[in-house]
């Protein structure tokens, strides 16, 4: 939100589909004094389907404080449709980035944040080896390493982890950051980790995906940003893009082509998900762009 824009909310839901939904949100936040000013709504086919509502709205005429906004809301409107649903202002969420030695992902977002298209906060950038020290801290950002081996990873998670508690992490950002994380790690931010895969899923999952994409001679390489679960790489996915590619392309000029969707992948998918526009039902995600 920028400076001169009026204050404003987000309503997230996601419940059992039936009709009535957004006759009774509406309603709702009209009688409050809202003014809605953008609304995306889906519903899945069939006759259990699920309904996916996201709306934006200015709070500087609501009757109420947001958060009693949000109560009378919970106890009015909730309960009526089963719903899984959050309620909150618009504000710049703490943003941690993780990354290994390669630097391209995480400028890309380092970038974008300076230049204030990513409304973020990025108290801390995290790394298991000193390489990216000099670009990082250039930015004014601390940055700060635990190395790791195979004797000390789990000593290793758990520092990491007692830092961003102590930084008030809401997002997770797993720019390139070459280590699996525990499912401990993993259920204490559920939909919280983005991490980008340097392949289409589920095509060349795991390692070196641009070395087996080039000995299978492949026309078109990708990147996937995906939500970070114990099954590794088969996280929901938030987006994905793709590249043409030919028989005179070489492992070089793969990882090179690659790089450049990776990193425009991952900004898209850091930015939807502190925009509120990515739902998770399941495996899947609908994502309002």
């Amino acid at each position: 939100m920028s400076a001169n824009a009026a204050p404003s909310a987000r309503l997230i839901v996601q419940c059992p589909d039936r009709p009535g939904i957004v006759a009774a949100v509406s309603q709702f936040l009209f009688q409050h004094g809202a003014n809605i000013m953008s609304a995306d709504q889906y519903s899945t086919a069939g006759g259990a389907g699920r309904f996916f509502l996201r709306v934006e709205f200015q709070t500087d005429g609501l009757d109420c404080t947001v958060e009693a906004l949000r109560e009378t809301f919970r106890t009015e409107i909730t309960s009526r449709f089963d719903m899984d649903w959050k309620l909150d202002a618009v504000h710049r969420p703490r943003v941690a980035i993780l990354a290994s030695r390669t630097d391209h992902c995480l400028l890309e977002l380092l970038w974008r944040w300076r230049g204030g298209e990513l409304p973020i906060d990025i108290p801390v950038v995290i790394s298991n080896h000193e390489a990216l020290r000099k670009d990082v801290e250039v930015f004014g950002i601390p940055f700060h390493v635990f190395p790791v081996t195979p004797e000390t990873r789990q000593q290793q998670e758990q520092a990491i982890r007692a830092l961003l508690r102590e930084q008030d992490i809401q997002l997770v950002v797993l720019a390139r950051y070459m280590q699996i994380l525990s499912g401990d790690f993993i259920a204490e931010y559920p939909a919280r980790i983005i991490n980008i895969h340097h392949s289409f899923l589920p095509a060349f999952a795991g390692a070196d995906p641009y070395g087996r994409a080039f000995e299978r001679g492949v026309k078109i390489i990708g990147a996937t940003a995906h939500y970070a679960t114990e099954d590794l790489d088969e996280g929901p996915i938030i987006e994905q893009d793709v590249v043409r590619v030919s028989h005179g392309d070489t492992r070089e000029s793969l990882m090179r082509l690659g790089r450049e969707v990776e990193r425009s992948v991952l900004a898209r998918a850091v930015q939807w998900h502190i925009e509120d526009r990515v739902f998770v039902h399941g495996n899947r995600t609908v994502v309002f762009h």
